[in-house]
Formats: structure tokens, sequence, C-alpha cells
């Protein structure tokens, strides 16, 4: 029996120990990796966040800029209402000259 207990201590010795170092290693190395990577990745977002939230402050900047303000719409709007009223009141007039022609000949 002692010899198959030293074969067996051999065994160990010679291939077991060596392949789970191994299989330690690498799965140490992999761990490693995984970290680098997560933290590649982390950077790279917290990059893009930071052009995003750039890129959105320059396009309120030029929206501030650019687009009509509050009074001008407004001013706009009250011009439109007038001219159409206006339109409106024309287009009554000619109604009732219509109905009174169509009056006289019949």
């Amino acid at each position: 029996m002692s010899l198959f207990s030293q074969d067996l201590v051999w065994w160990i010795t010679i291939f077991d120990l060596p392949a789970m170092a191994g299989l330690l290693a690498f799965s140490w190395r992999t761990r490693r990796e995984a970290e680098r990577a997560t933290n590649n990745l982390q950077r790279a977002l917290d990059h893009r966040s930071d052009q995003l939230r750039d890129a959105l402050g320059a396009f309120k900047l030029e929206v501030a800029k650019t687009y009509a303000s509050q009074n001008s719409l407004q001013t706009l709007e009250t011009r439109l209402v007038e001219h159409l009223l206006r339109i409106e009141s024309k287009l009554d007039a000619t109604a009732l000259k219509a109905e009174a022609l169509k009056a006289k000949s019949e």
C-alpha cells in the first residue's frame, strides 16, 4: 500500500499541483484583464457622456441665439389675427353684397 501512496503523492506533485497553479494563474490573469477592460469601458463612457453634455449645452446655446423669443411670437400672432379678422370682415361684406344682388335678380 505504501507503493500506491507514493505513486499518488508523485502524481499529485508532478501533475496536479502544476495544473492547479496554472489554472489559478490563468484565472487571476483573466480577472485582471476583465477589470482593465471594465475600467477602460468606464473611462470611455465617462468621456462620451462629457462630450454629449457639452454638445447638448452648445445646442441649447444655439437654440437660445437663433430661435424666436416669446415676445416676438406673441407680436407675430397678434399681427396674424388682426390680418385674418380684416380678411373675414371683407368676406362678410362680399357675402352681403352677393346676397343683395341675388335678391334683386329674383
